[in-house]
């Protein structure tokens, strides 16, 4: 694994930017966790991104976090693909 994001599916619509943080911040360094909202209702979108500073605790965040209970639901968690244009 190269990368340092993750990509967080199936989250629930209570699950907030802290509490993905909080979430993951026990397998390393997260430097930034964000939850996805609609822009015009700006309700959750069922997923989110978490940055960690290296890819060793990004890859062991992965394999920590995937299939676990997040705020009432089983997340899936990948690596994230970069933003196509």
């Amino acid at each position: 694994m190269a990368g340092t994001k993750l990509f967080i599916g199936n989250l629930s619509f209570d699950t907030t930017d802290d509490s993905l943080k909080t979430a993951f911040a026990e397998h390393g360094n997260v430097v930034s966790a964000r939850v996805i909202t609609d822009r015009e209702t700006g309700r959750s979108r069922g997923f989110g991104f978490v940055e960690f500073e290296t890819a060793d605790e990004a890859a062991a965040a992965m394999k920590a976090m995937d299939g676990v209970n997040v705020d009432g639901r089983e997340v899936r968690v990948s690596e994230a693909e970069d933003k196509r244009n």
